[in-house]
């Protein structure tokens, strides 16, 4: 008897390591971009904070260009299994959202932290980062929420359904369609050299006709930012960047890309200032892409640096459950610290905002290390010898 040797098992691609990176600075960038508005400093402070950190919305359409790398690469792998491939989709991200979710209504069902902070006012960007409470119809909320289906609704049809219960997940909706139509897109359109081409101009014909739908129907009538059309472009350019190391038409594809991408998102600013900020996050991607490419040139080196260093890399890990609880984390503790100091605001600044940082990165470990790796760690089926006679 001999044993038939056994098939070659197809090589992984490389880890691009620096993107893992990337994750934890956008995460650590949202979180401070949610926790900055919250603090009781003088106007001009206030101000530059709000320069330095207001862009929470370009680091989300990052994370979007970061899907469309991760998960083309990811289809490939699962050849055509669909439902193999929403599944896996499922375990990375439904059991660390449906707990959070849990912990951020429950959060809502207490009083309002803005009652004993007086330094904010409605109107001004923290009443936009927090609920104030429960929203009216919280059944059809909840029921939205668990689906993740906030992107799909016209304004008027739920008053604001993406952000009511917990902010974040607005991206996570974009996600699931993403999911939903590469996934499909797939089966004709293999997620791997010349089939990444139709891939990438189906999503910017989806963006421009999102951009065109926008700019033409009545705001109620608009669908909420997590409809797909609304960010599709993003998606597009993690797609071409996918085969950018490739060359050729793939440099051609990645570059056109760039650019369409990058003139609509300075097609959202009313002024100068304001259409320079939603044209950096293709730019910044593409960076990173070079980096990546190349982190030995002088020019990529610190990005290099930076998004390679252990400390990052290991944020980057936690990214996921970082982005998702320091919202309802940093809401229950500013209500606890301005209750027992008195409405302090040194005193509330100096406690509140390295608690929030603390908890918020030590409980994002924990759902991390106990949740979110439990749940993707799939098993390995058995070595099987088919045995033949000689």
């Amino acid at each position: 008897m001999s044993a038939e040797p056994r098939p070659p098992q197809r090589a992984s691609p490389p880890r691009l390591h620096l993107f893992d990176g990337l994750r934890g600075v956008l995460a650590v960038y949202v979180m401070l971009g949610h926790l900055t508005p919250m603090l009781p400093l003088p106007a001009p402070w206030a101000h530059l904070l709000g320069l330095l950190f207001g862009h929470g919305f370009a680091a989300v359409n990052l994370f979007f260009a970061l899907s469309g790398l991760v998960i083309v690469q990811s289809l490939a792998r699962f050849e055509g299994r669909i439902a193999a491939f929403w599944r896996a989709r499922a375990r990375r991200l439904l059991p660390v959202y449906y707990l959070v979710l849990s912990v951020a209504i429950l959060g809502l069902a207490l009083p309002t932290p803005f009652s004993v902070m007086p330094w904010l006012h409605p109107g001004d960007v923290a009443h936009q980062i927090w609920e104030l409470s429960l929203p009216a119809k919280l059944g059809t909320h909840i029921l939205v929420h668990l689906f993740l289906a906030q992107g799909m609704l016209l304004r008027h049809s739920l008053t604001d359904a993406q952000f009511s219960l917990l902010g974040p997940s607005w991206s996570l909706s974009t996600e699931w369609q993403f999911y939903a139509l590469i996934a499909v897109l797939s089966l004709k359109f293999r997620p791997t050299g010349t089939g990444l081409a139709p891939l990438v101009w189906i999503f910017l014909a989806l963006a421009l006709a999102g951009r065109a739908y926008a700019a033409l129907a009545p705001f109620d009538w608009q669908f909420h930012r997590a409809f797909l059309p609304n960010e599709a472009g993003y998606f597009a350019l993690g797609i071409a960047a996918a085969g950018f190391w490739r060359g050729g038409h793939a440099l051609k594809l990645f570059l056109a890309t760039l650019l369409i991408t990058t003139l609509l998102g300075a097609s959202h600013g009313a002024d100068a200032p304001t259409m320079l900020a939603k044209a950096l996050p293709p730019l910044i991607w593409a960076m990173v892409v070079n980096a990546q490419r190349t982190p030995d040139h002088r020019f990529y080196q610190p990005v290099a640096a930076l998004l390679s260093h252990k400390a990052v890399q290991w944020l980057g890990a936690i990214s996921y459950p970082l982005y998702l609880l320091n919202e309802p984390v940093s809401r229950a503790l500013a209500l606890i610290i301005a209750t027992a100091t008195g409405q302090n605001r040194l005193w509330f600044t100096l406690l509140w905002l390295p608690l929030s940082l603390g908890l918020s990165i030590s409980l994002a470990a924990l759902l991390h290390y106990q949740v979110e790796r439990r749940f993707t760690r799939t098993r390995q089926p058995p070595a099987r010898m088919a045995a033949s006679a000689s």
